[in-house]
């Protein structure tokens, strides 16, 4: 999975990210919005994009944060 979102987005949910997607791979996901791992191209525009610094990549998930990476897949069956 190149980037996931995590906690900061909860509550926020602020379309930036979703704005500058070229593959619009972001759904709302309810609570907060959540990167679909296998439409991610990784082409990282979503980061600078978010107001609340809340998307990464997978390998940089900050301490803490790392249930939001299964929390990503398993919201699109995978």
């Amino acid at each position: 999975m190149p980037h996931i979102i995590t906690s900061p987005c909860i509550g926020t949910k602020d379309q930036a990210c979703t704005e500058v997607c070229p593959v619009e791979c972001i759904y709302d996901a309810g609570e907060m919005f959540l990167i679909h791992p296998d439409e991610c191209i990784d082409c990282g525009a979503c980061v600078p994009a978010c107001p609340v610094s809340a998307i990464f990549p997978e390998e940089d998930t900050p301490a803490g944060e790392e249930s939001y990476i299964e929390k990503n897949r398993a919201f699109f069956g995978l």
